[in-house]
């Protein structure tokens, strides 16, 4: 009894097992990162998630583990059709279920199994399973339900959405609004067609292009779908390495791919060859490797970062770096987009796999993280909403290698602009013409953005500009004026103790001189004598302070704050102060009742006493002329009094009291720094409660399906794409960088978070 019993259990058990559907084996890849595990989510009939990774410390050999989550849909129910599924080639013309299909390029039929032989194989199109009647439209209009499984098929498909696929296959398939499902049921075909027959002639060579062009093709029409993208990408790269002869004159590159299958040919058979490893090469294999992982600027300006990583690494490493062969084999394997195909290992030569070594990649990783850190702030700009890597704003973000490649018509329309002020009016212009140079609405005041845009512009073109907030200690104002010069400071350009002391003497001289709101032809050619007759200045030096002075003596002078630190000046600093004063004052060698007056004025401002210049005048002038009368004499003098060479001379001793004494009163700029006006004002300093949480949980990894994202968002009542936006506004506000990025998938930037924290 109790073996009747037994075996009773046994058969509905082996019932039971053998009733269901044996999933997909679990997928082991030698391509990918070995310290991710990628978790397939279920599918959503518009947008067919990619392979997700998260975070997993478990690295006991070098592969990655995929857990993939099946979602099969409905049991197929058998057919009456036992004829045999076949391929229908290129234009061979049919009509199924009242649909008239003359592309071909599909499996056609009642019976064949899956290669991997569990169930029907999923792009077979069997006429006798029920479909709805033809539809008047395709694309976004195609029906779709939840038949349309993860891992679609044919045989499991609804009448509606088998009618909907008959419909896709009768039209030219380039709608690019097709729901994804019904495109990957397509490619699948291709799949088999290609893999089963890989071994054997049945497919000749013109079929074989057939197909790659084909899947090419798609790969262009529903590149907007990521998972789409990166299957088509991942089977083209296996064409091409099972039939490089036949595809050796095709003029178009195969997208990228992350399967990484041709990298690892190219670069085995580099080092196999003696071969040193390119720039370009070099970087595939960073971007290959699970040792490192390009940042946000790699991937965002993919282009740029490539160009950029190339100069470096030609600059450290000439034609590349040689690489011995290692002793591990390569091997390779294809991962089908289809439920019905196994892993597909390739034989190929008996070829090293250097991909595996460190070494290698140690010197690399260097040269990369300096190409991020140069495209950085480009990178920010282009994580902007509404800004192109076209923008002015984003040029002048380039290392400047990239930027002269451009060969930008911006650039060379300001500096013909330039050259023409400079020689025309002596470099003399104003904000507002300057930055009509950008192509942007002039702002309504210059922050640190944009004043390094204009330095940068100006840069650039090899033109320096005065005041330039870097060396002058100033800055402009966007109603003000700028002075131009040529060449420019330069890239290299550091200021020397000699050119400070002197730029502030240029200072305090041109205030003097502008006090009667008219600055006499004797009173500027006596500063700029301060400037040409110093020997420690060098040419660049001369120029900038030349510019810095034109740009002194063409905006007016803000004295505010110092008072307050005339005060702190000892006696013989005071005495030094009052006698440059007047020594530029009388520079054209008089001194007008109403110019005493202007004197009196400074005075004041500065925190003396004005009752004291007529006195400090007729000591002055006595000192350096005796027989010369007191002030009605020299108001009367066409004489041109020359300046106190004490005053000629006052940088050439480090301890000087003319030295101590302007580094003390000039020892900040005129007014404080917009950004820290800004700082001081309100401004959105945290999220609200929903949207902080969803923050708090977005940041706990790298890379999220939107799915995911979709779901969080669903617990505090808020939609992914508002979300999104908010939280990159937020960011904005906070460190001027996107925390966020939207590619089908949600990227966090650690980075921007750890800056966020900070």
């Amino acid at each position: 009894m109790e073996f009747v019993i037994g075996a009773v259990v046994i058969y509905f058990l082996y019932k039971l097992v053998s009733g269901k559907p044996n999933p997909k084996p679990t997928r082991r890849a030698t391509t990918s990162k070995p310290s991710k595990t990628y978790t397939q989510s279920s599918y959503s009939n518009s947008n067919r998630p990619s392979t997700i990774p998260t975070d997993n410390n478990d690295q006991d050999d070098n592969f990655a583990t995929f857990t993939v989550y099946t979602s099969y849909g409905r049991d197929a129910e058998k057919s009456s059709n036992t004829q045999k599924g076949r391929w229908v080639e290129e234009g061979e013309q049919l009509t199924v279920n009242g649909r008239q299909i003359s592309k071909g390029l599909f499996y056609f039929g009642g019976v064949l199994n899956s290669l991997s032989g569990y169930g029907i194989e999923p792009s077979l199109v069997d006429e006798r399973r029920p479909a709805v009647a033809m539809s008047a439209s395709i694309g976004s209009e195609l029906y779709t339900d939840e038949s349309l499984g993860y891992w679609p098929s044919y045989a499991t498909l609804s009448k509606g959405c088998r009618g909907a696929y008959l419909d896709f296959l009768a039209s030219d398939r380039s709608d690019s609004t097709t729901p994804i499902g019904y495109v990957f049921i397509y490619f699948y075909g291709f799949e088999r067609r290609i893999i089963e027959n890989q071994a054997n002639k049945l497919v000749s060579d013109q079929e074989f292009l057939t197909i790659f062009d084909e899947v090419l093709r798609l790969n262009n029409v529903f590149s907007a779908n990521r998972s789409f993208r990166g299957y088509s990408a991942n089977f083209l790269e296996l064409l091409a390495l099972l039939r490089p002869a036949v595809l050796e004159h095709r003029t178009q590159e195969i997208p990228e791919t992350n399967n990484s299958l041709s990298f690892k040919v190219k670069l085995a058979t580099t080092i196999a060859n003696g071969q040193p490893v390119s720039a370009d090469l070099a970087l595939d294999w960073l971007k290959n490797t699970f040792e490192y992982s390009l940042k946000t600027p790699a991937r965002r300006c993919e282009d740029e970062f490539r160009r950029l990583f190339k100069i470096r690494f030609t600059e450290k490493f000439g034609n590349g770096i040689s690489v011995k062969p290692n002793k591990t084999k390569l091997t390779l394997s294809y991962h089908a987009a289809s439920n019905g195909i196994h892993n597909v290992d390739l034989n190929l030569e008996d070829l090293p796999d250097p991909s595996v070594l460190k070494a290698p990649i140690n010197k690399l990783i260097p040269i990369a993280e300096q190409c991020t850190d140069e495209l950085n702030s480009y990178s920010r700009y282009l994580g902007k909403a509404d800004t192109s890597k076209h923008d002015i704003a984003a040029l002048m973000l380039l290392p400047k290698e990239l930027a002269n490649e451009s060969d930008s018509p911006v650039i060379e329309s300001f500096k013909r602009w330039a050259e023409q002020v400079i020689s025309n009016e002596k470099g003399l212009t104003t904000v507002k013409q300057f930055w009509s140079h950008t192509g942007m609405p002039l702002p309504k005041n210059l922050n640190k953005k944009e004043i390094d845009l204009l330095t940068n512009l100006a840069a650039k073109a090899d033109i320096g500009i005065a005041p330039d907030q870097r060396f002058h200690l100033t800055k402009f104002k966007v109603d003000g004026n700028i002075v131009l010069f040529s060449p420019g400071h330069g890239e290299f350009f550091e200021s020397s103790p000699a050119f400070h002391q002197v730029m502030l003497a240029l200072r305090l001289g041109a205030m003097v001189a502008n006090i009667d709101e008219v600055v006499a032809h004797d009173e500027e050619i006596t500063l700029r004598r301060l400037i040409e007759h110093d020997d420690k200045l060098s040419p660049t030096e001369k120029n900038s302070l030349s510019a810095y002075l034109t740009w002194r003596l063409n905006s007016p002078a803000n004295t505010v704050g110092l008072g307050a630190r005339i005060e702190l000046l000892n006696t013989n600093q005071v005495e030094f102060l009052k006698k440059f004063i007047i020594s530029i004052a009388l520079a054209d060698g008089k001194i007008e009742s109403s110019e005493i007056k202007q004197i009196e004025k400074l005075y004041t401002s500065l925190g003396l006493d004005k009752s004291l210049v007529t006195s400090d005048i007729h000591q002055l002038t006595t000192t350096r002329k005796a027989n010369q009368s007191p002030v009605a004499d020299a108001e009367k003098s066409n004489d041109v009094f020359q300046l106190d060479e004490d005053i000629l001379a006052m940088h050439e001793s480090d301890t000087s009291d003319a030295k101590s004494m302007l580094e003390n009163i000039f020892a900040v700029d005129d007014e404080p720094e917009s950004e820290q006006i800004i700082a001081s004002s309100p401004q959105q300093d945290s999220l609200d409660k929903s949207h902080k949480a969803l923050f708090d949980a977005l940041i706990t990894k790298t890379i999220w399906p939107r799915k995911e994202v979709h779901e969080l968002c669903s617990k505090f009542n808020l939609m992914v794409d508002g979300a999104i936006e908010t939280i990159n506004n937020w960011a904005y506000e906070k460190v001027d960088a996107p925390v966020l990025d939207d590619d089908g998938e949600i990227y966090v930037d650690l980075e921007i978070v750890e800056e966020l924290k900070g």
